[in-house]
């Protein structure tokens, strides 16, 4: 399984939808993230762990919150979202396929030095845009095979008939 972090406040900056939903909410703009990871980290069977800074509140208490697949943390008083990954990645070594996602080059660069594939927002949100296009047309696919039609729950005969009815107007 691959773990993907993801740079919370970086990509809802840098991705279209989520920085015009941020000037009005940063709640908002967090929950479709949040929201849409649990998607994207079902579909590609991928652990996700978002990451918010909070080194800036102070007397802030590291929380995270699980569900399902996806993990929320907001960052303690004093370290950044990207000290958490850089903590996490270090902890983690080369064991799994872990994947960082932000658009900061200077981050970008140490997480590759320490094993870890990077991603820029933007890359990633290409990727997920490509994601919800499968999903969105498996689901439809999926509701176009479980339509009930006439002919597949009538007799043989009485369709035949039915047919023969039809064809004579």
């Amino acid at each position: 399984m691959r773990i993907i972090y993801i740079d919370g406040y970086n990509v809802i900056n840098s991705w279209p939808n989520l920085n015009k939903i941020k000037d009005y909410s940063f709640e908002s703009a967090r929950q479709q993230l949040i929201d849409t990871m649990q998607n994207y980290g079902s579909y590609k069977s991928s652990k996700i762990v978002i990451v918010f800074d909070a080194h800036k509140v102070g007397g802030n208490m590291e929380k995270k919150d699980i569900a399902g697949m996806v993990t929320v943390v907001f960052t303690k008083d004093g370290e950044t979202a990207d000290g958490y990954i850089e903590r996490m990645i270090n902890n983690i070594g080369r064991k799994v396929e872990v994947f960082v996602v932000t658009s900061d080059w200077l981050e970008q660069q140490t997480i590759f030095q320490r094993g870890a594939v990077r991603m820029s927002s933007l890359e990633f949100y290409n990727e997920v845009l490509s994601i919800e296009d499968k999903i969105r047309k498996k689901t439809e696919k999926s509701k176009l095979k479980q339509k009930n039609l006439l002919e597949d729950s009538i007799d043989k005969k009485i369709l035949e008939e039915l047919e023969k009815i039809r064809r004579s107007r």
